[in-house]
Parts: structure tokens; C-alpha cells; sequence
């Protein structure tokens, strides 16, 4: 039986590129995008659910999915303060998480970041090591968090650290090796195509690291 799949942050870098793997992809019948801007996209398998993320509850019973795709993700700059960003990147994930495991989702497929961790001294990393903590107390089948590194990709609103940090990244990657591999730029479509395999594997929690599945 064909299954449905949810996409949270289908404007972004990443979920841009995962849309159209889904709608392509034999596994789903129907791929649903919950958000605040509707996609400029028409496909006889979407459907769209055109929220504030802070009312997701609001619309819960038309987030029933089998697969559940988030790629919520801002930075403190771009969202204005810190309290804004903590909204984004762990609120609203969380609530995500919680509202499709109640909708007896199976999976949940997420993308955090490199360096990720709830005892670190950067903001931006404890908060996504927090929200890989809450995500995993969530009662699905199998959660699977994705860690890229640099991110590389046609933003709409380009980030001017992003590109410098991709240039000197560029410029050492042949040298990052061994157990600096996992700080190579990986290209948005990479992470992309990596969750919907990891969707289709049906199988336990994984984490993405540079450019590979790590799985323990």
C-alpha cells in the first residue's frame, strides 16, 4: 500500500529539493506541505496546509501521515532574535514531532546540524542538540536526524557567511579526512535524497554526517 508524506520547510534549501523526490517517488501516493507560504508548485499528489506554525494544533487532524519530513530551520540573523530562532528550530519542530506521533505517524526524518549538542557553548548548536533530545522521546517507529555540515545550494535569500564559509571550505576540502570528512559542504540535494532513502529503508534512527548516512 502507497503511503502519504508530510513536509515541514518545503521553501527552504533542503525541503525545495526533497518536494519534488517525493512527488516523484513511487512510495508516496500523496505528499502533504504544511507551512505559511504555499509552494508555487502544482502536482495531482499535493496537498497543501497553509498555517502559522505557531497553530499547527490548529490543523493537526489534516497532518496524517505516514512519513514525516521536517525541514524547519532559520538562523538567529535571519529570524531577528534569539527567542524567534528558538521558535523555528525548536518549537515548532517539537510540536511537529508530537502532533504527527499522536497522528500515529511512523517516521520521523529531521534535519539538525554539525556540532549539534545540548552541553554546547554556542547557542545554535545546544538549541538543535535540545530539539534532537525532545524529537527523540517521541513515540515513532524510527526517528532519523540528519547533521550536515555547510550547506551548499541556491537559497532565495542568500546568506553572505554561508558563501564565504563554502569558498574557504572548497579550498581545504581535499584535506579534510578521516575524522574531518564530516566537515566537507554537502550539497542540499545530497541531505535531500538521503532522507527519502532513509524513509524507504523503513529502518531505525540514523544521523547524516558530511556526505553519508552514519547508522549506529
Amino acid at each position: 500500500m502507497k503511503k502519504t508524506a508530510l513536509l515541514a520547510g518545503a521553501t527552504g534549501l533542503i525541503g525545495s529539493e526533497l518536494l519534488p523526490l517525493l512527488l516523484a517517488s513511487e512510495r508516496y501516493a500523496k505528499v502533504i506541505v504544511v507551512g505559511r507560504r504555499s509552494v508555487s508548485l502544482a502536482h495531482p499528489k499535493l496537498t497543501q496546509v497553509i498555517t502559522e506554525l505557531d497553530q499547527l494544533e490548529d490543523v493537526r487532524l489534516r497532518l496524517i501521515a505516514d512519513d514525516v519530513y521536517c525541514c524547519l530551520g532559520t538562523t538567529i540573523r535571519q529570524a531577528g532574535s534569539q527567542s524567534a530562532f528558538y521558535a523555528v528550530d525548536f518549537l515548532y519542530v517539537v510540536k511537529l514531532a508530537a502532533l504527527t506521533a499522536a497522528n500515529f505517524a511512523a517516521q520521523f526524518l529531521v534535519v539538525s546540524s554539525l556540532g549539534a549538542d545540548v552541553n554546547s557553548r554556542f547557542y545554535y548548536s545546544r538549541v538543535k542538540g535540545e530539539m534532537e533530545e525532545a524529537v527523540r522521546q517521541t513515540p515513532f517507529r524510527a526517528i532519523h536526524i540528519f547533521r550536515p555540515s555547510l550547506l551548499l545550494g541556491e537559497r532565495a535569500q542568500p546568506r553572505l557567511g554561508e558563501r564565504l564559509g563554502a569558498v574557504v571550505l572548497s579550498l581545504v576540502k581535499p584535506f579534510l579526512r578521516g575524522a574531518w570528512r564530516k566537515y566537507r559542504p554537502v550539497a542540499a540535494a545530497t541531505v535531500a535524497q538521503s532522507m527519502l532513502h532513509a524513509a524507504e529503508d523503513d529502518g531505525g534512527a540514523c544521523a547524516f554526517t558530511a556526505q553519508k548516512i552514519c547508522k549506529p
